[in-house]
C-alpha cells in the first residue's frame, strides 16, 4: 500500500479527456510545487503554478460536448481515483486496532493498582506482619513487573506501527492534496468551457436557428443546450467528488492526531509511568530493608537491656546474700538454744530415768528380800515337816 501511495504521489495532477484509454498520460506540472488552500470557501477555489494554469486552459480548449464518450467519461479517471484511494484509506483504518493499545495501557494502571490496595495502610504496614507478609509483597512484585515488561514490550511494538502509520498518514494526505487539485482543474477547466458554450456558442446557435429556421439549425441548438446541461450535472458531480476528498483530509488528520497522541501516552507510560513505578518498587524494598534492619536493631537493644536488667537484678541478690552470709557466726544462736534446750530436756530425761530406775531398784530389793523371807520360811516348814 505505500508504494501504491509513493507512485501516485509522484505522479500528481493528470488532466486526460480519455481516463480509461490514456492512463499512460503524465505531464511535467505534476512533479512541481503543488498547494492547495486551506480553507476553501467556494468548491472550485484553489492555487495553482503557471503551468497548471496554462494546462487547465489548454485542457478547456480540448473540450468537445459534442462528443457524449466524452462528455460522460469527463473527470471519470480523477474520480476513480479518489474512490480507490477512499478504499485505500478505509482499509487502513479498519486494520488498525487502537483500543487493543488502550486495553495495554488499563492493564498496566491495573497491574499498579493491584499494588497499591497493598499499600494503603502504608509503607511500613506491610512489614508488621513478619517475613511472611514481606516474602508474599517481594512475590506480588515480581509478578507484576514480569507482566508489565510483557506488556511493555507489547507496547514497543505498536508505538513503532503508529510512528509508521503516523509516516503513512502524511503521504495519503499529500496523495489526497494531488487528487483533490487534479478534481479541482478538471472541475474549472469544465466551467471555463461550459461558460463558454453557454455564452457563447449556444447564443449563437440559437442565433443562427432563428435566423434560417431550419429544422436541423433548431435541434442542434437544442442538443447542445441539452449537452450543455448534462455537462453541468457531470461537473456537480465531480464536485460531489471533490467534496468526498475535502473531508478525507481533516479524517486523515484526526486519525493521525489520534495516532500521535497514543504514540505520546505509550512513550509517556514507557518513560515516566514505568521507571518512576520501578524506582517506587525499589524505594520500598529499602525501606523493608531500613524497617528490618530498626526492627533487629530494637530486638537486640531490648535483648540487652533486659540481660542487663536481670544482671543487675541478680547482682543484687547475690551480694545482698553474701553479705547477709558473711555477718553470720559459726553457729546461729538459734541453733544453739535450741541445742541447749535439747541438751537440757535430754538431761532432765536421763535423770528421770536414773531416778524411776533406783526407784525400780529400790523396789526390786524389797520384793527380793520378800521373796527370799518367802522361800527361806517354805524351806523350814518342808524341813519341820519332815523332822
Amino acid at each position: 500500500m505505500e508504494k501504491e501511495f509513493d507512485a501516485a504521489l509522484d505522479q500528481g495532477p493528470v488532466l486526460t479527456l480519455d481516463p480509461f484509454m490514456d492512463k499512460g498520460l503524465e505531464t511535467e506540472q505534476g512533479k512541481e510545487e503543488r498547494s492547495v488552500k486551506a480553507e476553501e470557501p467556494e468548491p472550485v477555489q484553489v492555487v495553482l503554478t503557471p503551468q497548471e494554469e496554462k494546462q487547465v486552459e489548454e485542457f478547456a480548449a480540448k473540450i468537445d460536448l459534442n462528443n457524449a464518450g466524452m462528455v460522460l467519461q469527463y473527470g471519470a479517471g480523477a474520480q476513480k481515483k479518489i474512490a480507490d484511494f477512499s478504499d485505500s484509506a478505509l482499509e487502513h483504518m479498519k486494520t488498525k486496532d487502537l483500543g487493543e493499545i488502550g486495553q495495554m495501557l488499563a492493564d498496566v494502571v491495573g497491574e499498579l493498582k493491584e499494588l497499591d490496595k497493598e499499600e494503603e495502610k502504608g509503607i511500613f504496614s506491610i512489614f508488621k506482619k513478619g517475613g511472611n507478609r514481606l516474602t508474599g509483597m517481594r512475590a506480588k512484585y515480581e509478578k507484576a513487573q514480569a507482566n508489565v515488561n510483557r506488556i511493555c514490550k507489547a507496547l514497543e511494538g505498536h508505538q513503532v506501527q503508529l510512528l509508521k502509520d503516523i509516516a503513512t498518514m502524511d503521504r495519503m494526505y499529500d496523495i489526497n492534496l494531488s487528487y483533490l487539485k487534479e478534481l479541482s482543474m478538471y472541475i474549472l477547466a469544465g466551467k471555463r468551457k461550459l461558460k463558454i458554450a453557454m455564452e457563447q456558442e449556444l447564443p449563437a446557435a440559437v442565433e443562427k436557428a432563428r435566423r434560417t429556421g431550419l429544422p436541423e439549425d433548431t435541434q442542434e441548438a437544442n442538443d447542445l443546450a441539452n449537452r450543455c446541461s448534462r455537462f453541468e450535472k457531470k461537473l456537480h458531480d465531480l464536485e460531489l467528488t471533490r467534496m468526498v476528498s475535502l473531508q478525507m483530509a481533516p479524517q486523515i488528520r484526526l486519525v493521525q492526531n489520534n495516532d500521535s497522541m497514543m504514540s505520546e501516552k505509550i512513550q509517556s507510560t514507557l518513560v515516566n509511568t514505568i521507571p518512576l513505578w520501578k524506582t517506587q518498587m525499589v524505594l520500598t524494598v529499602g525501606l523493608n530493608h531500613s524497617a528490618e534492619a530498626a526492627r533487629a536493631q530494637r530486638q537486640v537493644t531490648d535483648a540487652t537491656n533486659e540481660l542487663l536488667k536481670k544482671n543487675a537484678h541478680m547482682l543484687k541478690m547475690a551480694t545482698v546474700e553474701t553479705a547477709r552470709e558473711s555477718e553470720r557466726g559459726i553457729v546461729d544462736m538459734e541453733t544453739l538454744k535450741a541445742t541447749n534446750q535439747s541438751l537440757i530436756s535430754t538431761l532432765d530425761e536421763v535423770m528421770k530415768i536414773q531416778e524411776e530406775g533406783r526407784a525400780k531398784r529400790r523396789e526390786a530389793q524389797a520384793e527380793l528380800g520378800r521373796l527370799e523371807e518367802e522361800l527361806r520360811v517354805k524351806l523350814l516348814e518342808i524341813s519341820g515337816k519332815r523332822a
